[in-house]
Formats: C-alpha cells, sequence, structure tokens
C-alpha cells in the first residue's frame, strides 16, 4: 500500500512519475499503531520530500519505514543531555469534559494561556476541580467560538460524520492535499544555494523548512521579539539553520532586503495574517516577481474557519480523528490521538517537496510559484484511506537507529536524523539547532554557489 500511497502523493505534487523509479521502500508496514495507515502516510510524505529534494541531482534514494516512523515523532524522542526535556504541554492543554461532550485545548503558550484563563474567568492558581467545573458548565461549541474570539484556541470534538457536514469540514475536503498554482510571469532565476525564509511555528512549516535545510538550502527563521519560542520546539525545528528576531511591524527596509534575496519563503501562520506587512502572496508576487512562494495553515484558506488559529491536536479532536482513535467505547473517557502529531509533520514533508519541485521548475521554466497546504486538508486524505478496524499490530521502531548526537550551545541533543538516504549515504544535520534568535537578519554577501 505504502507505493500507491507515495505514488499518488507524488502525483499530487506533480512530480514526475520516473523518479519513483529512483526510490527503495524499506522496512515494515506498520511502525506506528494506529486505526489509520499512519505509517504508510509518513512513508509517502517523507519519501516525497526525499524525492523532491533530490530531483535536480536524481540520485538513487532509499527510506526505511521505521526512519519514517521516528521521524514524525522527532519532538517526542529528543533529548537533551541524555534526558528528557520534560513535557512541553501545558496542564490546559488537554481533552476537558463539556456540558455535551469534550473540547481540546490548546494552551501551551502563554498568550493562548491567557485568553483561555479569560474566557474561562480562571486565576493564575486556579486548582484542576475549578478548572474542570467550569469547562464541563458550558456546550463544546460556545466554548470554542469564545476562545477563538479572545485569541485563544481550542476545538469541540466531533465524530467523523458530523465533521463531514460542518461548513469546515466540507472545504477541508474540497481542498486537494497539495495546491499548486502560478501568481505571475518571471523569468527563470540562476540555479544557487537556495535562500529560505522561514515565517512558521509549531511543527509543520518548521519541518519543511529544516528538511529543505538537511538538503542543503540556507535557512533563516525569523520570529518577533516579544513572541518567544519554547525550548525544546528550538531543539527539534532549527537544526541547520540560522535563528533572527524581527519585528515585521517596525523592520523598515530589513524585510524587504530579506524578501529580495530570498529563493522560497515559507510562511505557516493564518490565511491573511501577514498580509499588513506585505507577505500577502499575491502582494509578493507583484514585488519578487520568480519568488517561490509556500503558506501552511490550520484550517486552510476556504471556508468558515479560513481564518481561525489552530494546532495538529485541534485539528485531529475537530475532524473525527480523536473519536475514531478512542481506545474506550465509553463516552466517558476522553477521546484518543494518533500516535504521532503526523498532520504537521506529513503536511511539513510535503510543504518541503512542493517548495523543492516549485523551485526546480522556477529555474528552468520561470513563474512566481505559490504551494498552499493545510492540516485539515491533510487530514481530510488520511480519513480518505483505507484503514483497519482495529489498531494493526506494529514492529517497534527502535528510534535510536535514527538518532545522532550533536553538539548544541545549550548542551548535547540527541535528535532524530533526517529520514532517507541519498546515494547510499545517510542523511545528517548540516549544523546543531543555533542560539535562538541570535543571527543577524540577514543573507550573506556571497550566496552564489551551485
Amino acid at each position: 500500500m505504502r507505493d500507491q500511497l507515495l505514488a499518488s502523493v507524488w502525483d499530487a505534487l506533480g512530480g514526475d512519475p520516473d523518479d519513483l523509479r529512483r526510490i527503495t521502500l524499506t522496512g515494515p508496514d506498520h511502525a506506528l499503531r494506529s486505526r489509520f495507515p499512519v505509517t504508510g502516510a509518513a512513508v509517502a510524505a517523507t519519501g516525497a520530500a526525499l524525492l523532491a529534494c533530490t530531483a535536480d541531482t536524481r540520485p538513487d534514494v532509499e527510506l526505511d519505514s521505521r526512519h519514517a516512523a521516528t521521524a514524525v515523532r522527532s519532538e517526542r524522542l529528543l533529548r537533551i543531555d541524555g534526558s528528557s526535556p520534560g513535557d512541553p504541554f501545558d496542564p490546559l492543554s488537554a481533552f476537558h469534559r463539556t456540558a455535551d461532550g469534550w473540547l481540546r485545548l490548546h494552551a501551551n503558550y502563554p498568550w493562548h494561556r491567557a485568553a483561555a484563563r479569560h474566557v474561562l474567568d480562571l486565576s493564575a492558581d486556579t486548582g484542576p476541580d475549578e478548572i474542570r467545573d467550569q469547562i464541563s458548565a458550558r456546550t463544546g461549541e460556545e466554548l470554542e467560538a469564545a476562545l477563538h474570539g479572545a485569541g485563544g484556541v481550542a476545538a469541540a470534538v466531533r465524530d467523523e460524520g458530523t465533521w463531514r457536514t460542518h461548513p469546515a469540514g466540507v472545504a477541508a475536503a474540497a481542498s486537494p492535499l497539495v495546491e499548486r498554482r502560478d501568481l505571475g510571469p518571471a523569468a527563470p532565476r540562476p540555479s544557487r544555494r537556495a535562500r529560505v525564509l522561514d515565517l512558521t511555528r509549531v511543527i509543520a512549516g518548521p519541518v519543511a523548512t529544516r528538511t529543505l535545510a538537511a538538503h542543503g538550502a540556507d535557512v533563516l527563521r525569523l520570529d518577533p521579539p516579544d513572541r518567544p519560542e519554547i525550548p525544546l520546539q528550538v531543539w527539534d525545528m532549527l537544526p541547520g539553520k540560522r535563528s533572527a528576531l524581527l519585528d515585521l511591524a517596525r523592520s523598515g527596509d530589513r524585510l524587504t532586503t530579506l524578501l529580495a534575496g530570498a529563493d522560497v519563503v515559507v510562511t505557516g501562520y493564518r490565511p491573511g495574517a501577514l498580509d499588513r506587512f506585505g507577505l500577502a502572496p499575491e502582494t509578493l508576487a507583484e514585488r519578487f516577481p520568480g519568488l517561490v512562494v509556500v503558506t501552511l495553515s490550520a484550517w486552510g484558506h476556504r471556508g468558515p474557519w479560513a481564518h481561525r488559529r489552530g494546532f495538529d491536536s485541534l485539528v485531529q479532536a475537530a475532524c473525527g480523528i480523536g473519536e475514531t482513535e478512542r481506545a474506550d467505547s465509553d463516552p466517558d473517557t476522553p477521546p484518543g490521538a494518533l500516535p504521532a502529531q503526523l498532520l504537521d509533520h506529513a503536511t511539513g514533508h510535503l510543504a518541503a517537496a512542493g517548495a523543492a519541485l516549485a523551485l526546480t521548475s522556477q529555474r528552468h521554466h520561470g513563474g512566481t510559484p505559490h504551494v498552499r497546504l493545510s492540516l485539515a486538508a491533510t487530514a481530510a486524505w488520511l480519513q480518505s484511506l483505507p484503514r483497519t478496524g482495529e489498531p494493526s499490530p506494529v514492529t517497534d521502531p527502535g528510534p535510536a537507529a535514527f538518532t545522532e548526537r550533536v553538539d548544541a550551545p545549550d548542551g548535547g541533543l540527541t535528535l532524530v536524523s533526517p529520514p532517507g538516504r541519498v546515494g547510499g549515504r545517510d542523511l545528517h544535520w548540516p549544523a546543531p539547532p543555533p542560539s535562538y534568535g541570535t543571527a543577524d537578519a540577514s543573507w550573506p554577501d556571497t550566496g552564489d554557489p551551485a
């Protein structure tokens, strides 16, 4: 099945069918326990990225399904100085019983946590019993809307049938897994080491850009100075990149200079959220013809939820994956979840594949490519695939075989290696994750090497 999945994903990306002959897939069919074909989906997404990022030179590549299964759990397997960095999830970030079902709340970032406490009228020292009472007195959809309105993030838990008829679910189902379009004419750009401007956060976008970095791109990630990243996300998502802080509202000509020098820009915010900074895809195409634009979002750019914030765990809850993965049929027990944040990781690898193929096409044929993806569309794709009634038996991925130790400024890190082998050689991170926000927000003086 995984061969067919990879072929269908490669076709969705617009890849050359002959390239499929270059890849050898090995390993067990099931390395992650789920009712959904999670291992096959992981292989298809990471395999597509492996093919796309090597499309210019066309070497033979290999991918072990155990490595793919390990890669899509990278944040869970990271170690610093041999120890787990701890659970990044805030106690509020969990399933909570509501008056009519369940709510999945996300409060890992201070600003989302503050919004949740405001809507729920909770003080900083409110105990779990009072939190439970406040949430259980209200309906899931009421809280979902109130939290989003206050700048927070949450999703009422739905089953798959309910989601299919919900306007946001209808929009997700109508969205292609990978949407490709040309924003306008532009001459082919000369080949050089690709410069990628990374304006993403929280797994999907950072996975895309770290994958491009693993295959040789110069990736510069920008973060707002007042919105610090969670340390675990820094360590797991920044290897091979440079990290700088830049207030886009006060950047002057700096952002323009960065965009003018970039070959690819990847954004991972809600559609429209960055438009005021001149980062709408159509604006970028007009100002910087030939720039490859990649946009990722939680809910997509269509439908009533297009401008909502969202995360993998919330999409799983809203679209019915949580209910399908429920371990206990008792409705009083919490819903389940996929064995990895697959929506994030798969979307990230598909975005890397889309970016790499678009860059190759631009350099040969010109144009201003736009690649658009969403977690909700990836969820709809996963839900459309054949599945089992009960979770499939698995072969343990054995993650130690697919990790590497790097010395980073914050300590010795054990990271999952980039998935795959190229020309018979394992891939490794070109550099450890840097100190967060310490790089200069600029491109090097020379960026011409092929």
